[in-house]
């Protein structure tokens, strides 16, 4: 099954690309060689430029108390595991307290490092990262994997309770949804929303059905067409009916 995510808001647009670079980042800094590691250290620049919002860390914080208030409403429910429901009130308060004690602006560690500066500067160019432009970084890239693993890590680690928050704020939000089984006759699915907000659009499909969908929605409506890749990777309008999972997701 492959599932592909429409976000209706930029402020959830946001949060999913910080998502996508947080777990390209996660997989490059568990490698061991130092290409590998220089892509890792490149992503968290990617990440200061999409996390530049100042309202970013002020808009998680209100979003997890907001959160919090309403799973604490849920302990009178019975049809509510009580264990599972402390599970993620206590993953909520952690995120909030790491979150609320990070200072100053996202990333202002990094900018202030005059050293990872230069490399930022340099990596936006095609090609400037080159030995015989910056030789120390040259130089750092030939410590062993371990101790280019701390460095990044370290750099990485006061921006870490962002990326935190952003995990759980996505999590509930996913788990918010209620799915329907649905089919898109002749390659196509429109669904009228009568202005009801959403925040998240979920499409599951079968992988072996080798369609992508093309997802354009807003308060009122949600359009759905699928198409298939042919032979020259462009893709084309696919006329079949397809059976596929809708997920709308809303706090």
């Amino acid at each position: 099954m492959i599932v592909y995510e429409y976000p209706f808001n930029e402020r959830i647009r946001t949060l999913l690309r910080l998502e996508d670079l947080y777990e390209k980042f996660s997989f490059f800094l568990h490698q061991s060689d130092a290409m590998q590691h220089h892509v890792a250290l490149a992503t968290i620049f990617e990440m200061l430029e999409v996390a530049g919002r100042a309202d970013l860390k002020s808009d998680l914080l209100q979003e997890l108390e907001r959160q919090k208030h309403t799973l604490i409403s849920f302990k009178s429910n019975p049809n509510v595991q009580a264990d599972m429901l402390d599970r993620i009130l206590e993953d909520v308060d952690r995120v909030s307290s790491a979150l609320m004690a990070c200072t100053g602006k996202t990333g202002q560690s990094i900018r202030d490092n005059e050293w990872l500066m230069s490399i930022r500067g340099r990596t936006i160019i095609p090609g400037g990262a080159c030995e015989f432009d910056l030789p120390s970084y040259h130089a750092w890239q030939k410590n062993s994997a371990e101790k280019r693993f701390a460095d990044i890590s370290m750099w990485f680690a006061p921006i870490a309770p962002l990326f935190d928050a952003i995990n759980v704020v996505l999590r509930l939000l996913r788990e918010s949804g209620v799915t329907t089984k649905v089919f898109a006759q002749s390659g196509s699915y429109q669904q009228m929303l009568q202005g009801k907000m959403y925040q998240l659009l979920r499409v599951t499909i079968q992988q072996e059905l080798n369609v992508i969908p093309e997802i354009s929605a807003n308060k009122y409506m949600l359009w759905i067409r699928y198409m298939s890749q042919g032979g020259d990777m462009k893709p084309k309008a696919f006329d079949g009916d397809i059976p596929f999972d809708l997920t709308l997701c809303n706090f």
